[in-house]
């Protein structure tokens, strides 16, 4: 019975219904939020923004779901008591590692066991915007989206964390400060940066852009607080931390250590506040040596001890995906089933082919979250560029 369901769980058939799903409801969505952002957002910002949460939330839960009810996936959280209580209860600036496959997702994850997913957000390229719905639903819940001018984005993340700290409820933003995601050859660039200019190596992280941070800081002192979040995942794990796996219902374990940081107990300098940043990698990358090497964040990182909470999954996410399969799978099957089955060519052909587009956008979208995806970081062409104009958003186009 296990194997069966566990053909059930790798087959296309079953992964094509998770597109239907969630193309055809992001739609949806994108469609509602156009609405609203055109008719309510002009007169009643703090009512679009409640609703705008649901909506958000209803999307991102299907990834959820498939983390926490399709896979089984298990997250570990080494959280106090203390900062667990103000989670959920103010706006957050999110400092992670950006190390895995499905980091985000596990994010996610966290986010959703708070409740807070419907707000997350992120720094990103502004050219996500432009992609069908994630990259719309992002738009309309009011990312910050950047230019790769240092310039131009100090003044967009300004206007926007300012828009930020005005939502009706908590907001968390996620910057990643690495800029794109660990690899074994932008990790060899980056060691190579960090000799350069007499910079501590840092063995499991990429060095930190700060100007994104100290460009963030000044805007988020006081009316938020900062959560470092590092992520780990065993190396021997038999199961591979990949959105393929995940899809195919194999479950991961992941563990989280969160902190709170308050932003009023960070150095105003800017030069202080870069050097800050430094040296909280330089701890984080203490922690994930320690994780590896002793199978704990804290025995070799000099970080005090928290005991692991095993989160449970939330019954919403489930019941979210049931009700979007109920109000889209079921009648587009129905639908191209009766295409399919007409006998004429012409209906044929549409049938198929709408299946095969639902195919390629799994199927892309999927590699937008592959590692093989990566950016150009590391190449001498892309290090001169970053270091030339500021970005600190990388060349990669990210699902997070």
């Amino acid at each position: 019975m296990a194997s069966f369901w566990s053909l059930i769980k790798q087959s296309t058939l079953m992964h094509l219904c998770f597109a239907i799903s969630y193309f055809t409801s992001g739609l949806i969505i994108n469609t509602v939020q156009c609405i609203l952002y055109v008719g309510l957002r002009p007169f009643n910002k703090r009512l679009y923004r409640t609703i705008g949460y649901y909506l958000c939330c209803s999307f991102y839960s299907q990834l959820v779901f498939l983390a926490d009810w399709w896979s089984g996936s298990t997250l570990y959280v080494y959280i106090s008591d203390e900062d667990l209580k103000h989670c959920g209860n103010e706006h957050v600036l999110l400092l992670m590692n950006h190390t895995y496959e499905i980091d985000w997702l596990i994010g996610w994850m966290f986010c959703n066991y708070v409740g807070v997913l419907g707000n997350c957000k992120a720094y990103a390229k502004k050219v996500i915007q432009y992609i069908p719905t994630i990259g719309w639903a992002w738009k309309f819940a009011e990312f910050v989206f950047l230019e790769r001018s240092f310039e131009k984005d100090r003044e967009i993340i300004g206007r926007q964390i300012k828009e930020i700290m005005d939502y009706p409820s908590p907001v968390w933003l996620l910057l990643n400060a690495e800029g794109t995601r660990f690899t074994e050859k932008k990790h060899e660039a980056s060691v190579k940066f960090a000799r350069e200019r007499g910079m501590v190596e840092l063995k499991h992280h990429l060095i930190p852009r700060t100007k994104g941070f100290t460009a963030s800081l000044p805007h988020l002192r006081g009316k938020s607080s900062i959560l470092d979040i590092q992520l780990a995942i065993h190396k021997d794990s038999t199961v591979k931390p990949t959105i393929f796996n995940v899809l195919n219902g194999k479950p991961i374990t992941a563990y989280m250590h969160v902190r709170r940081i308050p932003t009023d107990t960070l150095p105003e300098n800017e030069e202080e506040a870069a050097e800050w940043l430094q040296e909280l990698f330089r701890q984080k990358d203490r922690m994930q040596e320690s994780f590896h090497t002793h199978g704990d964040f804290f025995t070799g990182s000099g970080v005090p001890k928290k005991p692991a909470t095993k989160l449970v999954p939330r019954l919403h996410s489930l019941i979210n995906m049931i009700a979007w399969n109920l109000v889209t799978v079921i009648p587009m099957s129905y639908y191209l089933t009766k295409l399919l089955i007409s006998g004429e060519i012409l209906y044929f052909s549409i049938g198929g082919s709408i299946l095969l587009a639902f195919y390629i956008l799994m199927v892309k979208a999927i590699g937008m979250s592959k590692i093989s995806k990566a950016s150009s970081y590391g190449s001498e062409n892309a290090n001169a560029q970053r270091h030339q104009n500021g970005s600190f958003v990388d060349n990669e186009t990210k699902t997070k």
